[in-house]
């Protein structure tokens, strides 16, 4: 063979080489998580004396972070609160707006642009009395991500509580290229999965049915994993009492129908919990809870990257909650970054 083909023979070989790598990328062996020091504190806000901010969910757009949260307070258990800035250093010190949109109970967000309708979509746990059933997933629309008021009023999901269901919270949506996927806790062990068309979304939900159960309990979150050439999906979950007060499980699937195997899902081998994740800026957490990972797309795919993990997460001190009942707890967010991928 003349030197030329083989040359031309190598290039190629090393590049098939490479982009099989990137294709199947896969996820680490051992999970090991540099914590950030407390990044985003309570405070208090239009005349809400403000416990905790907490059930963070996050999204980059147009160079910016947007995050929205839960604030507890003392005039208003829930509301969903809006932050936007360019640097995590510069979280804390960025304007906090209550979003108007609902004036009673509402929490625990989900934001996404949904691509076949160009809007952005909050999805959330709500009540109202209007609503039958008066409590479930909700969902809300905007044009524009970063104006806090142009939220549509909250709408509910679903026209009844499914019967198969007892409790349902920490709601969660997932598209691949056919359907929506609705996942949600139920606080005894179950994360379920219900799914509608993507033409029909967000209403047309089917009945609920067990996507996982074990030793675990609330604040599911699924993403697609970037950079494969077949599909395959992340689920990481809380899970209480390990290393930690609260830490979290991972399991990963081909499909958002399952079944999911686990991936890190013991307390002594977890996807992160006070065992895996170092706090070398000073110990300001004792529990690992309620996270959601910065993605690598702002859309329904919720696309992240392996190679590059991080997790924004809520966390408190043992000392800092004794005493005081759940609503009361002074959550603080920080990130996660994973070891391997350096420092923040």
């Amino acid at each position: 063979m003349r030197r030329s083909h083989l040359a031309r023979f190598a290039a190629v070989a090393v590049l098939q080489i490479a982009a099989v790598s990137f294709a199947e990328e896969p996820l680490p062996a051992e999970f090991r998580w540099r914590a950030s020091e407390p990044l985003v504190l309570p405070k208090d806000i239009a005349g809400i004396s403000t416990y905790s901010i907490k059930d963070p969910s996050v999204v980059r757009h147009d160079g910016r972070w947007h995050l929205f949260c839960t604030i507890r307070g003392k005039e208003r258990s829930h509301g969903i609160v809006y932050l936007s800035f360019e640097d995590w250093k510069d979280a804390d010190k960025a304007e906090r707006r209550l979003l108007p949109n609902h004036p009673g109970f509402f929490c625990a967000p989900q934001v996404f642009h949904f691509a076949p309708h160009k809007k952005w979509y909050l999805i959330c746990q709500a009540s109202s009395p209007d609503w039958t059933p008066n409590y479930g997933p909700a969902f809300a629309t905007n044009d524009r991500i970063d104006d806090p008021a142009g939220w549509s009023k909250l709408e509910p999901m679903f026209d009844a509580k499914p019967g198969n269901v007892s409790a349902w919270l920490d709601f969660w949506v997932i598209c691949d290229e056919d359907q929506a996927h609705l996942f949600f806790t139920s606080l005894d062990g179950k994360m379920w999965r219900s799914e509608t068309p993507l033409d029909k979304f967000p209403r047309g939900w089917s009945r609920p049915e067990i996507a996982l159960q074990g030793d675990i309990f609330e604040a599911s979150h699924t993403y697609r994993l970037k950079g494969r050439e077949t599909q395959k999906y992340l689920t990481f979950i809380e899970a209480q009492n390990g290393h930690g007060w609260r830490y979290f499980k991972a399991y990963t699937a081909e499909r958002l129908k399952g079944p999911w195997q686990p991936l890190a899902a013991t307390k002594d081998d977890a996807f992160a919990s006070l065992k895996n994740a170092a706090q070398p800026a000073g110990r300001w957490t004792d529990a690992i809870s309620h996270g959601e990972f910065l993605r690598e797309t702002s859309d329904e795919r919720c696309e992240v990257d392996p190679r590059n993990l991080r997790v924004v997460f809520q966390g408190a001190l043992d000392r800092d909650r004794a005493g005081k009942p759940y609503g009361q707890i002074p959550w603080r967010l920080g990130v996660l970054t994973a070891a391997e991928n350096g420092t923040e």
